[in-house]
């Protein structure tokens, strides 16, 4: 497992955890945006890639989120864990001024990634969304058409054929297990709006990667959204087979050599 640093800051709602993956000279900086429910610990292995690269990696654990304050994945408003995350990507800066940095966004984070390079797109050098919540996602219009959230958990078997991924999930104390809350719910429609009628991101480079059997985020919506998040000059990778999570899948080594050619061809030097 990679050597990793916690550092905690002054979050729009409390205290917000931050984990760096270090690397003693680093030519770029990434910082990795987790997705629902999840936290930034479950990154070591897209981490490991990157800083063996020649990156910085920091990862903030959302609020309501991981080792961050706030109730559990209650999120009222992901314009203040845009600023989050952005301050998390000042702790990195000021750490290591001067170099390129790169957003990795996963699920919720790539919704949350986008809208950062929506509103940061000019202090980016590349921006790469896994599996993101963009687009037409139908699941909290038809949750909150309802009297009652219904109690019923992700299922570990949605996010990778190996089932290892799975199990470590489902026995992960830092993940939520529970249902979906109404203000987080309200919270993801309102996003889902807002990046769609906020533009798109120019030149920035984006790469989109996307499992072909992700039952929880299908492809077509994503599709939809990255496309007006793009303005059509997204570099695509969709994996035949693949679950939510390709950077845990089987072929997860084809994913992460994607996204290290993407670099390549992208940053400076």
């Amino acid at each position: 497992m990679p050597h990793v640093r916690e550092h905690t800051l002054d979050g729009t709602r409390g205290p917000v955890a931050v984990r760096e993956w270090p690397h003693p000279a680093p030519r770029y900086l990434a910082l990795v945006v987790h997705g629902y429910g999840e936290h930034a610990g479950r990154y070591d292995g897209l981490a490991a890639v990157l800083t063996g690269h020649g990156a910085a990696v920091y990862g903030p654990d959302h609020v309501g989120h991981g080792r961050s304050a706030g109730e559990r994945v209650v999120i009222e408003d992901f314009e203040d864990v845009v600023t989050d995350v952005h301050r998390a990507a000042d702790l990195a800066r000021a750490a290591h001024p001067g170099l390129p940095l790169v957003l990795v966004g996963h699920s919720m984070g790539g919704l949350i990634a986008a809208r950062y390079a929506q509103r940061y797109g000019v202090e980016l050098s590349a921006l790469i969304l896994s599996g993101p919540v963009i687009g037409d996602w139908a699941l909290p219009g038809r949750l909150l058409a309802l009297p009652e959230i219904p109690d019923t958990p992700v299922s570990p078997a949605a996010l990778s054929r190996d089932p290892a991924v799975g199990a470590a999930y489902a026995a992960d104390p830092l993940v939520w297990h529970g249902p979906m809350k109404r203000p987080t719910l309200e919270a993801f429609a309102r996003t889902l709006e807002t990046v769609a009628r906020s533009g798109d991101v120019g030149a920035l480079p984006l790469l989109w990667l996307h499992g072909d059997d992700d039952r929880l985020v299908p492809l077509p919506g994503s599709r939809t959204g990255v496309a007006r998040l793009a303005g059509g000059r997204a570099t695509e990778r969709i994996f035949p087979g693949a679950r939510h999570e390709v950077f845990h899948e089987t072929d997860k080594e084809e994913v992460f050599g994607e996204v290290l050619r993407f670099l390549d061809r992208t940053l400076p030097g």
